[in-house]
């Protein structure tokens, strides 16, 4: 892993082939004007297919109207058009004295609904390989480590760029770094309080991409996603289980009470198994149960923070076996110091490790020995699925 040196960074990028992750001298005067880092051509298209970004003819100098703010709630009853059998029968979050823990509850089963991803947009670019996408994403923890971002800031970018993805036809790899890097950009504004400039962002690509770039794709990104930026992400679902695990004070709810140190291990896993493509063959909720699965002594806690049957879990589990194992033969992770970052949020900024590398060989262990992930594995212990009088009833 790189060191974090204040003054200056390097990253190789797959798609530039150019050092492309430097931190800026504090001496160095912040840009007052877009300034031309090389030719480009007067239309961007993402693609050479008919969907040419220039059609529309928008611009970052024009005023596109947001859309109205829902004033009633979502139909709660859309929830049920879930065909999980898995599906939470009752509301794992307790009393909340500033909500009501059942309409939090069906808020989030409802986004799981509305926003939707699916592995399959690899096939609508011909071009591309589920391996750029690793590539890119890994990239994307690093900058987000070198400006101390958040973890959901992170998984909103990988949310935005996976549902912009299903979106397009024909994209060549030559845009991913610049979908990438506005995907964050754009998750930077919704979830930090001080996010990094626009011209940081772009800094960071080393001229692969400048401002105006990235303003045009913003706009191009928000209109393909109709504004829909608010998902629940798999850190998110985590960051829920583990708190609900670890509660003991129904008043406090919002403040953690979980371990930092097992929270980041959990978020290791999480992240590496991110940058597999097949990650999105599972909901974020279902996901996320699984990761806390492998750092829990039964199934029991598991069912008792998501409602989640064994039924519905364990094929994720199953497949994440292998990475689980990985990062059971590497160094543990150890909590880092950030600059500007409170000691108790600390474990919320995401860090970055050689994460291709270790996802090579957790994909190779798959490839190797198909059957090393059927037997699920937590702490070293094989684990059973709960009796059958102790799962709970199907819906």
């Amino acid at each position: 892993m790189l060191s974090l040196h204040p003054h200056l960074y390097f990253i190789y990028f797959y798609f530039s082939g150019r050092n492309t992750l430097q931190v800026r001298d504090s001496n160095t005067p912040e840009p007052t004007a877009r300034v031309p880092l090389k030719r480009r051509r007067a239309e961007v298209c993402i693609s050479r297919s008919s969907k040419c970004w220039s059609e529309d003819g928008a611009t970052p100098c024009v005023l596109i109207e947001t859309p109205h703010k829902e004033l009633e709630p979502a139909d709660q009853s859309s929830f049920k058009q879930y065909r999980f059998q898995n599906l939470f029968i009752r509301t794992p979050i307790p009393s909340l004295s500033w909500a009501s823990a059942d309409d939090v509850w069906v808020k989030m089963l409802n986004k799981e609904l509305k926003y939707v991803h699916d592995k399959s947009y690899l096939q609508r670019h011909p071009k591309l390989q589920s391996k750029m996408r690793a590539i890119l994403l890994d990239w994307l923890l690093e900058v987000s480590e070198v400006y101390s971002l958040h973890r959901q800031t992170a998984y909103l970018a990988q949310d935005y760029f996976d549902r912009f993805m299903l979106t397009q036809e024909n994209v060549n790899k030559d845009y991913l770094q610049l979908i990438g890097i506005t995907a964050l950009f754009i998750a930077s504004k919704i979830e930090e309080i001080y996010p990094p400039k626009i011209y940081e962002f772009a800094y960071v690509t080393d001229g692969a991409c400048d401002v105006w770039d990235i303003q045009r794709t913003e706009l191009h990104i928000l209109k393909a996603l109709d504004w829909k930026l608010c998902p629940e992400t798999a850190i998110s679902w985590l960051k829920l289980y583990a708190q609900v695990e670890a509660q003991k004070d129904d008043k406090n709810f919002l403040f953690p009470q979980f371990s930092q140190e097992t929270y980041i291990k959990m978020a290791q896993l999480l992240d590496l198994c991110m940058m597999d493509i097949n990650s999105l063959d599972y909901s974020y909720s279902i996901l996320a149960a699984a990761a806390f699965y492998h750092f829990s002594s039964s199934f029991d806690i598991v069912h008792k923070v998501s409602s989640l049957t064994w039924e519905s879990v364990v094929p994720c589990v199953r497949w994440m076996s292998p990475f689980m194992d990985i990062l059971r033969s590497e160094v543990q992770p150890q909590l880092k110091n950030f600059p500007k970052v409170k000691a108790d949020d600390r474990h919320n900024i995401q860090t970055h490790v050689a994460y291709l590398d270790l996802l090579r060989k957790a994909q190779e262990r798959q490839i190797d020995n198909p059957e090393c992930h059927m037997s699920p594995v937590a702490l070293g212990t094989i684990l059973t699925p709960p009796s059958s009088a102790e799962k709970p009833a199907n819906p």
